[in-house]
């Protein structure tokens, strides 16, 4: 289990499973995600959560449930939660490479 914390402060933060990360992967939730600059805004927080809305509609599996409800769409969720979860998902994609299949 890890955490990532949601406000500048510290003091508020959501926790992220193994699961939340594979199922970021399965689902290549960040690719096109973020614009040239590199910047994570609320305009991209909210078109990560468009885009799984329009996912969730067509039917969805538990594990991508689960990551909406515990991670993308949970309270404390903003612009910097979702930059930490980036960096998260991108250090943690570097220690555990995709299998091959």
């Amino acid at each position: 289990m890890y955490t990532i914390k949601a406000n500048e402060s510290g003091t508020r933060q959501i926790g992220i499973s193994t699961e939340n990360l594979v199922t970021i992967r399965k689902y290549n939730l960040f690719q096109f995600l973020i614009d040239s600059n590199g910047i994570v805004t609320e305009p991209v927080l909210d078109k990560l959560r468009l885009n799984l809305r329009s996912m969730l509609t067509g039917g969805a599996d538990k594990d991508l449930v689960d990551l909406c409800i515990d991670v993308i769409f949970h309270r404390d969720m903003k612009a910097l939660g979702l930059s930490n979860l980036l960096a998260l998902y991108e250090e943690w994609n570097t220690a555990n490479p995709e299998s091959a299949e």
